[in-house]
């Protein structure tokens, strides 16, 4: 049984979110060791170098390419594995591609009896969220997506942007699938306090479903915009994957619409999607079941069951 060394994050696939995410682990002062885990063992070692090279000029920290046996014992393994969509390939091919190479990670994880929290970032998330939570051999609260933390990022900063107002006291979610049924959860949305709909009309926004609907289909889209500029995301979801990382390590009980396995949330159950939950040193703590309308739960129900196709397709 391994014990969990808690200034210890584990990356499993170097990637250029892989290693987005350890370069931001780095700055971020959480950890004091990282093992970056890769099947191309040298571009590990490359990544290793490339930001090990820069301990003199942040916090000390020690960083190394290794294996599966060296992440056993890490309080956070962030799994960003997988393959990219090639040419011609349709994304079935790519989840089937994908859930096959974490069928054969996660026994690794499971082998070892590991302690820590799972991280799961590699798309798409809510699939392979599901695949680790079965696979891995670790409890279901301690199986974490990144799921719509970014998304939701996005909303408060484009919600930011139209109401002028600090994107840090604007209460919203992204939930559902981290893909094309995502959807916002409008009707529990507030700023400090003040429903979001009351809110635009204070600040002169009278035309709020055009509106917010324009935003949702920005922030459904925003990946779609970027790949298209420049061949991948990374920053963003790096970020985010801190922000989970720092609400597990400080045991903030922090708030995150973070991707978990669901037990009839709003009739919704045995898949894994994005709902709003406590997030803390043993993973989730509780889901918050945020207040829907009744096309909001709708859209729930639909978005789940887009997963389950394919995980009925895959699995």
């Amino acid at each position: 049984m391994s014990n969990v060394n808690l200034r210890k994050a584990a990356v499993i696939g170097c990637g250029f979110v892989g290693s987005a995410s350890a370069f931001a682990l780095m700055q971020s002062g959480l950890f004091s060791e990282m093992v970056l885990v890769d099947v191309d063992h040298e571009r590990a070692e490359g990544e290793a170098l490339d930001i090990g090279h820069g301990m003199p000029l942040a916090r000390p920290m020690q960083i190394y390419a290794g294996d599966y046996d060296d992440a056993a014992d890490a309080a956070i393994i962030i799994v960003t594995a997988g393959a990219n969509q090639k040419p011609g390939e349709t994304r079935l091919d790519l989840v089937k591609k994908n859930v096959d190479i974490f069928k054969s990670i996660m026994p690794e994880f499971a082998k070892r009896s590991c302690k820590g929290v799972m991280l799961v970032v590699a798309n798409p998330v809510d699939i392979l969220t599901y695949v680790a939570a079965k696979y891995s051999g670790l409890p279901v609260n301690r199986v974490i997506g990144s799921g719509t933390v970014l998304d939701t990022a996005r909303l408060k900063y484009l919600l930011s942007e139209h109401l002028g107002v600090d994107s840090r006291s604007i209460h919203a979610y992204i939930i559902g699938e981290h893909g094309d049924s995502e959807f916002a959860a409008w009707s529990s949305a507030n700023v400090s306090g003040v429903p979001l709909y009351d809110f635009c009309k204070m600040r002169g926004h009278t035309h709020f479903q055009e509106a917010s609907q324009e935003i949702e289909d920005s922030v459904r889209n925003s990946a779609y915009e970027i790949i298209k500029r420049k061949h991948a995301t990374y920053y963003g979801i790096a970020m985010a994957v801190k922000r989970i990382c720092e609400a597990v390590i400080r045991d903030e009980k922090s708030v995150l619409a973070v991707s978990s396995m669901m037990k009839d949330v709003y009739g919704v159950e045995d898949v894994a999607l994005s709902m709003p939950a406590i997030v803390g040193k043993d993973g989730i703590e509780t889901l918050i079941p945020v207040r829907l309308d009744v096309s909001e739960q709708r859209k729930l129900r639909e978005s789940a069951s887009v997963l389950k196709e394919v995980i009925n397709e895959v699995l």
